[in-house]
């Protein structure tokens, strides 16, 4: 068996269908970061264990989740507004069945939906996300955009999470990645100094090669205009149709919100008016 990890605040909307995806699992644990709404409720009312934290930054919040004392050696550890479907559940079981003992972490992809479309090209697919890991062998660095280690070896899934970021609608979509471009433009100014790893670009590791790609594009000039090119022209995103487009636009408007926020950060430690 598989214990299973819903990270939440305030997902009345979402957790109902994330629940009943995972109800094969007799250990989920819901790690909420003090919900104000139901979430606590339908938690409890579908059998999970609730545990509260106040949210202070992402990776610290899943450091403290990963802590939690699981019933099982393996937990998947999800998003409220994701849903494992039952190829994902079945080749995660038969996975870990041969599991050897020197993988600490297994990746997969996830399709994210918007407006009833999978964005399978505007949204950048694949992105590849550690989900599933052996208990105590993986943390968590860096605040925003986290990124998951672990010791051990990593192998991937083929089957993919489904992905439903604005259960909530736009307005959430907006109002939190308002939150996301102030934590990433922090997280850029204080990475800035650092020495570009041109090996990266060429990694097999998909997280090093997104890395190495993250850190290129923050050189770049007009780098939101590019990000839009690139995601509606050069990786096809006009193919998604109505859903692509204006979900590219909404990508670029989210990278000049970081690009503005890189430019206020760096005056004010200048002393420079805003």
């Amino acid at each position: 068996m598989i214990s299973v990890l819903i990270l939440t605040l305030n997902e009345e909307i979402s957790l109902p269908a994330c629940l009943k995806a995972v109800r094969w699992s007799d250990d989920i644990v819901v790690f909420d970061s003090l919900s104000s709404d139901r979430t606590v409720e339908i938690a409890c009312g579908a059998g999970a264990r609730v545990v509260q934290r106040k949210f202070d930054n992402y990776s610290a919040q899943r450091n403290a989740a990963l802590n939690v004392n699981f019933k099982y050696p393996w937990v998947l550890m999800i998003d409220a507004d994701e849903v494992v479907p039952e190829d994902l559940h079945t080749e995660i079981a038969e996975a870990l069945r041969g599991v050897i003992a020197s993988v600490d972490m297994f990746r997969m992809r996830r399709k994210d939906m918007f407006l009833g479309r999978w964005l399978r090209r505007s949204g950048g697919y694949p992105t590849w996300f550690p989900r599933l890991f052996r208990v105590g062998h993986v943390w968590v660095e860096r605040e925003i955009n986290e990124e998951m280690h672990c010791k051990g070896a990593i192998a991937n899934l083929s089957a993919h999470l489904m992905h439903y970021p604005f259960n909530k609608g736009v307005a959430f979509w907006f109002e939190r990645h308002n939150r996301y471009s102030t934590m990433e433009s922090i997280a850029l100014v204080q990475e800035a100094g650092e020495t570009m790893r041109w090996q990266q670009l060429l990694s097999l590791d998909p997280t090093l090669r997104r890395k190495g790609l993250k850190q290129l594009a923050y050189r770049l000039p007009c780098r939101p205009a590019l990000v839009f090119v690139y995601l509606y022209l050069a990786r096809l995103g006009f193919l998604d149709g109505l859903a692509g487009w204006r979900y590219c636009r909404m990508r670029a408007m989210y990278e000049y919100m970081i690009d503005l926020k890189i430019v206020e950060l760096r005056r004010r430690e200048h002393g420079l008016p805003v």
